[in-house]
């Protein structure tokens, strides 16, 4: 089992990772009594759902930009750091875009943690905002009883590449990029029973920048993307279903999920955001009698640094895979509208 260290992230945070996000229905009401005023330039904004804003520049160029951030969910700052990097960058690539340059956003619990925390934590982000070949040009920081990073991002994008989570067509085949249950797995390290095993693979998910799945898919044909992460599988899909006015049929024994994720959701490590997830979206999903509740919440497990969501033709999937390899999965296809926006079988 995980041995305990001196300091554990973990337990300063009331929640993990993207399982502290506001659920879709609390952010939905606020967000629905907003009065917003009206851009000509901007592309994407909260006229959608998509994952980062996109905004026209006066010579017709497209800047997007994304902002991503959250408490401990692993207790290694620098993986933390990490971890929290790739999560903002991801929405950058499910854009289809390139990032640029990226801000630091901290808080921080300055006078009772040692300083050389977060100098960890903030290498972690230096080194995966490396690896995604931009730097990090400054960033504001604020003293905080519970420690939290990550990103604002910003990239470039040609518009009439620029993916959205819509636009999916009748028959796409949905490919999924990353195995699931982060969500899981982050309980599991809060309580301090997760193994060694499941917290190295679940570490190894978060940190791998979606960058290769965006490159690959940059020479298909795509019809929708969108990365998974707080509002779970179901969630982002729901997204797309309804951005797109179809449905999706996903296949339960289809998705592929991280070592030990079944074993440790048995033992009751499901979060509170998880468990939103799934009250909001009973009314979106039609689930077959044979899935166990468990089942269910596995589909709506709140992720973090999850992989891309892709709907494209059969073709285009089938390269995808071919180029990509493990561990995407081909997990269901996009169908005609239904009362239900998802089934999942």
């Amino acid at each position: 089992m995980n041995k305990h260290k001196e300091i554990r992230l973990t337990t300063l945070s009331h929640g993990s990772g993207w399982a502290c996000k506001i659920g879709p229905g609390d952010l939905s009401q606020v967000l629905g009594n907003l009065n917003i005023s009206h851009f000509d330039s901007v592309v994407l904004g909260f006229n959608g759902a998509d994952d980062a804003a996109a905004v026209r520049l006066d010579n017709g160029k497209i800047i997007i930009q994304t902002v991503d951030f959250f408490t401990p969910i692993v207790d290694d700052p620098y993986q933390f750091g990490q971890i929290a990097a790739a999560n903002a960058l991801s929405d950058i690539y499910a854009m289809g875009g390139k990032p640029l340059f990226a801000l630091n956003i901290v808080g921080f619990p300055i006078n009772d943690l040692p300083k050389s925390i977060l100098t960890k934590i903030l290498q972690g982000g230096a080194d995966k905002a490396s690896e995604a070949g931009i730097p990090i040009v400054g960033g504001h920081s604020i003293d905080d009883k519970e420690p939290k990073y990550g990103l604002v991002v910003t990239g470039k994008v040609n518009e009439k590449n620029m993916w959205k989570n819509s636009g999916a067509q009748k028959d796409d085949i949905l490919i999924l990029t990353k195995p699931l249950g982060t969500g899981v797995i982050a309980t599991a390290i809060k309580k301090n029973v997760a193994s060694d095993e499941s917290i190295h693979a679940a570490i190894e998910s978060m940190s791998t920048l979606n960058k290769v799945a965006a490159e690959i898919l940059d020479g298909l044909t795509v019809n929708a993307v969108t990365d998974v992460t707080g509002y779970g599988l179901l969630g982002h899909l729901k997204e797309i279903c309804q951005g797109s006015n179809l449905s999706a049929e996903i296949e339960f024994d289809k998705l592929n999920f991280i070592h030990g994720v079944r074993e440790l959701a048995e033992l009751g490590n499901i979060s509170g955001g998880t468990k939103r997830n799934l009250a909001y979206l009973k009314n979106y999903v039609m689930f077959n009698n044979k899935l166990s509740d468990l089942d269910q919440l596995l589909t709506t497990d709140a992720q973090t640094s999850g992989g891309l969501l892709i709907s494209l033709p059969e073709n285009d999937a089938n390269k995808f895979i071919k180029y990509f390899g493990e561990p995407a999965k081909i997990i269901g296809k996009i169908i005609r509208k239904k009362e239900s926006l998802i089934h999942v079988i």
